[in-house]
């Protein structure tokens, strides 16, 4: 007789159930929170401080202010702040400094009240990586590169950290410029036969290579689990690879759970998992 689930158990099993459904949806948009403050924080602010600094400069070289803008302080706040630093209200020596803190002061108001204002240092950021994109296309871009490159490796420690975020950052977007040599995903056997790996394939084989194999070859990068920014690349003759119908993004992410993350319509049904053997099934070398 079939015995009825207690209400302990359905509770646990809906609570994981909804657990999964609500889990996916709200980390992602904690990321993107997370990711925004980080962005706004750590590179909006310098640059809207920056922005701020330059403007004020700006008003206190430019005679012609226009009254309506509100920058300005009036007689009446000039008489207020003259008493306040303990002059007279004819003493006009500090006013350039009273005028200069009124500005920062109405400047930092319009970036506090209005949002438009504070996305100037977000755009600022977006059109100097822009920038920084274009002349490193260049010849004179690449070369300015280059030469970074080479001092931040004389760099005891931080060429070590540079290194690392470099080959993650190159590993996420080396696909962009080359897009149709890295969404091929391919199995291979490796590191032996019957042992199955998911790879990508990056492109042709080295010439050398390709002659001494006698046929058409092809470079695989096989990514280690659960840290898919570093494996091996190998060469192998292209009938030995197997394409999969899967993405790049959908590869990586069987890569780094270990298999659990399994592309749909594969995550929708539960693989049929083959018994493993005991140790009773390996034969007893005493008696060979």
């Amino acid at each position: 007789m079939p015995t009825r689930p207690s209400t302990r158990g359905n509770f646990r099993r809906f609570f994981l159930r909804g657990l999964a459904v609500v889990l996916p949806a709200t980390l992602t948009l904690w990321v993107l929170v997370q990711a925004y403050l980080w962005i706004s924080d750590s590179i909006a602010s310098p640059i809207n401080a920056g922005v701020q600094y330059l403007l004020a400069q700006l008003f206190a070289t430019w005679p012609a202010v226009p009254e309506s803008w509100g920058i300005l302080p009036s007689t009446e706040d000039l008489h207020i702040a003259r008493e306040a630093l303990g002059l007279v209200a004819s003493d006009t020596s500090a006013d350039p400094a009273i005028i200069y803190d009124y500005q920062i002061g109405v400047l930092h108001s319009w970036w506090e009240n209005y949002w438009p204002v504070q996305m100037i240092g977000l755009l600022i950021a977006i059109l100097a990586v822009y920038l920084a994109g274009r002349l490193v296309g260049g010849w004179v871009g690449r070369a300015a590169y280059r030469w970074l490159e080479r001092v931040i490796s004389t760099l005891p420690i931080i060429k070590k950290i540079y290194s690392w975020i470099k080959q993650i950052v190159d590993f996420l977007f080396s696909h962009q410029d080359k897009a149709m040599q890295f969404r091929r995903v391919v199995a291979v056997e490796y590191p032996r036969r019957g042992v199955w790996s998911v790879g990508f394939q990056t492109g042709a084989a080295l010439q050398p290579i390709g002659d001494r194999l006698g046929s058409e070859s092809i470079t695989v990068f096989i990514p280690s689990s659960p840290t898919p920014f570093t494996g091996y690349t190998i060469t192998i003759p292209v009938d030995s690879a197997i394409e999969l119908p899967l993405s790049v993004e959908e590869a990586i992410g069987f890569t780094i759970s270990g298999g659990v993350l399994r592309p749909p319509p594969e995550a929708f049904a539960p693989p049929d998992i083959p018994n493993l053997g005991t140790t009773s099934d390996l034969p007893n070398t005493e008696e060979m």
